[in-house]
């Protein structure tokens, strides 16, 4: 996720036009909750890679050997 811009993209938010019926305020509100849905969806999916990666070293000798028959 690129949050280098966000910054800037939220001094245009609250430049947005009042005149429209979603006030700047609430746009940022709406901007920001979906910003943190998106960050929460990325920890859920490292923390699910970590769990499986923690599994996975529990029994190291899973894969390390190959049988072979001719």
């Amino acid at each position: 996720m690129d949050i280098t811009g966000l910054d800037a993209a939220l001094s245009t938010v609250s430049a947005y036009d009042i005149g429209s019926s979603t006030s700047p305020v609430t746009l940022q509100e709406d901007i920001g909750v979906a910003m943190l849905g998106k960050s929460l969806d990325m920890t859920q999916a490292l923390g699910a890679g970590m769990v499986q990666m923690m599994e996975n070293s529990v029994t190291p000798y899973l894969g390390s050997n190959i049988d072979l028959y001719i």
